[in-house]
């Protein structure tokens, strides 16, 4: 099924590390999101900002990833990546000691950080290591890889919160053999230098880039697709809960399933769909998937139909995202291509920051409502992305 070049198996350790890597970036806050009930219940958080410790990471590895991105550059890619694996398992695990709302929002600042020099050292990097189809197939396999992640660690964490909240966060020290295994396959094949550090010479042709009409819708598209993606993640579980009686296991079995239907279009139809479509059609089809079935999350009570839901709601997000990867990819020049995703990368944690900023007094004062204004969202996106679709067409020139 993983089909690459003799070439590229050459490089299949470093490919398999970065992914690792990627992937402790995708899980970090659907980690606790099963027992995020749990954590609101017993310290006694504010509904309003209860949802900032699931997204506050994203907030800081928006804020750190380009910064670390260039200080790898300079000083070299393990010298980040390896330290900020270490940092990933001792930020993340000190959550379950923190006695109040506070200090446990500055742990998760703190794991941000630490996340956006691991996305710094690795994800942006997975962009510029092949061209054309293989580039197109490895990202589709890197994102059906973080969705079948996504599966098991919502499991693990709403299984582990089962016994107590606490326990969800010992899963962060995944942290630690990712970077053991990071100093063994990434010591004598270093990463090559990225291209995330513009040259002064760069600048402009940059800026340039950055103001092209499907630069911007997709920087929009991935923001407000993990928007809408983290509505389930943080208040579909307070919401089963409410209704059904849904515990941290159930909770986490409900958000693998998405995960499942993500993984699946991933690896088997998103690329085949952009290809057969077109990019803005296949996009615009994931979103209006992704907004029906927000709008049936306040209806459905029956087992079945949740898990037959959310699955159809991963498969709109995984047809989104890979799709719109691939498209930052294919539309900049190589020279530039790195600096793109990383902002691309950026937006879209960006995106997972705000959706609590602007959907939390939703929820707190309107309830199911917080589900309506995401699916609204969605059907806003398909229609701009069709709009967009001769500037979604082109290629860099």
């Amino acid at each position: 099924m993983f089909h690459v070049s003799s070439a590229s198996r050459k490089q299949m350790p470093k490919l398999l590390v970065l992914i690792a890597g990627g992937c402790l970036t995708s899980i970090t806050g659907g980690i606790v999101s099963p027992v995020f009930p749990e954590v609101v219940e017993q310290l006694h958080i504010d509904p309003r900002w209860a949802g900032m410790l699931v997204s506050m990471h994203c907030l800081t590895i928006a804020m750190f990833a380009p910064i670390l991105g260039i200080l790898a550059n300079r000083i070299g890619t393990l010298k980040i990546l390896i330290p900020s694996l270490i940092s990933y398992a001792v930020f993340g695990v000190a959550g379950a000691f923190m006695p109040s709302f506070l200090p446990l929002l500055l742990t998760r600042a703190l794991l941000g950080a630490a996340s956006g020099g691991i996305a710094a050292a690795s994800i942006g990097i997975i962009g510029n290591m092949y061209e054309g189809d293989e580039r197109a197939r490895i990202l589709g396999y890197a994102s059906s890889i973080f969705a079948i992640v996504g599966i098991f660690f919502p499991l693990l964490g709403g299984w582990a919160g089962s016994f107590h909240w606490q326990y969800a966060f010992c899963l962060y020290a995944a942290g630690l053999p990712v970077a053991f295994f990071a100093t063994f396959f990434l010591h004598e094949e270093p990463l090559r230098k990225s291209s995330t550090s513009v040259l002064p010479k760069q600048k402009e042709k940059l800026l340039q880039t950055l103001q092209t009409p499907s630069n911007i819708t997709l920087f929009l598209v991935l923001s407000l697709t993990s928007a809408i993606f983290y509505i389930v993640i943080i208040y579909a579980p307070s919401h089963f809960k409410a209704t059904i009686g849904a515990d941290t296991a159930l909770n986490g079995m409900i958000l693998a399933s998405r995960a499942i239907g993500a993984a699946i279009i991933s690896a088997l139809g998103a690329s085949r769909l952009s290809k057969n479509l077109g990019v803005a059609p296949a996009v615009s089809l994931g979103f209006i998937l992704m907004a029906v079935t927000l709008i049936t999350i306040p209806h459905v009570e029956e087992i079945y139909l949740i898990f037959t839901t959310a699955v159809m709601f991963g498969v709109g997000f995984g047809i989104v995202m890979p799709n719109v990867y691939n498209a930052l990819a294919q539309f900049n020049q190589p020279e530039v291509r790195s600096s793109v995703l990383a902002i691309g990368n950026g937006a879209s944690y960006l995106g997972q920051f705000l959706s609590p900023v602007f959907l939390g007094p939703v929820w707190k004062y309107g309830g199911i409502s917080v589900f309506y204004v995401g699916a609204a969202v969605a059907i806003m996106m398909a229609i701009l992305t069709l709009k967009q679709e001769k500037a979604l067409r082109r290629k860099y020139p």
